[in-house]
């Protein structure tokens, strides 16, 4: 249960539960307003790898003009490295923006058509929400945030310590890091009220990750993440914890674990 995967690695194992859980009823409002008579130039934050440009891009006209902002110049590195072709087969251009998200202005974001993020806003204070939600909203750019975490688990079958994991590992992801509190699985709620206090509109959607024996590898390296923090936050969890976790990796591997993740996907600014 100690495996850890690099960063990166963890990026490329998610991807395609990323893809299958995003809202596409989102993209088709986003398109109606999209330009047709110039390239679209989108900025993507917390840009990672590159899945949010891999997935939007192809479902999107072109030709058009991605901003990749990240503050890992490896990540940026890896995300401009591949190329990715536009709806009709347009061209994608893409450029690298390395620096501190939380900090960009409306200016940073000046000329974009549309502003995007994915699995991100949790990983943000109160405080840090409210400036990139001006920076958003004062671009005047609709504004598509995607896979942000709410904190639900269900796990089938049911076993009694899921829900005091669950209320544990939520409970860390609201961690204060290095002065820093989290907001966790409450960004979702600051976000929309952030938007709010803009006078800006957010359509919300479920974007559920559903994993089973088809993303048995996927599974097991989220719940061993998910039982760490867990017991990293209350100590007093790990010996319950490891036998818990046998079982369940044991069901994952036999293809009989079912996992729900729920996650929200966000539009503000499309009315």
């Amino acid at each position: 249960m100690d495996v850890v995967l690099p960063f990166a690695a963890w990026l490329d194992l998610r991807e395609a539960a990323d893809a299958a859980a995003r809202d596409a009823g989102l993209v088709d409002v986003v398109r109606r307003r999209l330009p047709a008579d110039r390239p679209i130039v989108v900025h993507d934050l917390g840009s990672g790898t590159g899945s949010m440009l891999r997935w939007l891009a192809p479902r999107l006209p072109g030709p058009q003009h991605w901003v990749l902002h990240d503050r890992d110049p490896g990540l940026l590195s890896a995300a401009t490295s591949g190329t990715v072709t536009a709806a009709d087969g347009a061209p994608v251009a893409v450029a690298a923006r390395c620096g501190d998200l939380t900090r960009l202005t409306a200016a940073d974001l000046g000329g974009a058509d549309l502003i995007t993020a994915s699995a991100l806003l949790d990983m943000f204070t109160a405080e840090e929400v409210e400036r990139v939600v001006a920076a958003c909203a004062g671009a005047g750019s609709p504004t598509l945030l995607m896979i942000s975490v709410t904190g639900g688990v269900r796990l089938t079958p049911a076993d009694p310590l899921d829900a005091e994991i669950a209320a544990a590992f939520n409970d860390h992801q609201r961690r204060a890091v290095d002065g820093r509190r989290l907001l966790g699985p409450d960004a979702v709620d600051a976000t929309v009220a952030a938007f709010a206090r803009h006078g800006v509109t957010v359509q919300v959607r479920s974007s559920p990750w559903r994993l089973g024996a088809a993303q048995v590898d996927l599974a097991a390296e989220w719940f061993r993440g998910w039982v760490a923090a867990a017991c990293e936050q209350r100590p007093e969890l790990a010996g319950p914890a490891a036998a818990y976790a046998r079982r369940r990796l044991a069901e994952a591997a036999a293809g009989r674990l079912r996992v729900v993740v729920d996650h929200r996907d966000l539009l503000a600014g499309c009315g």
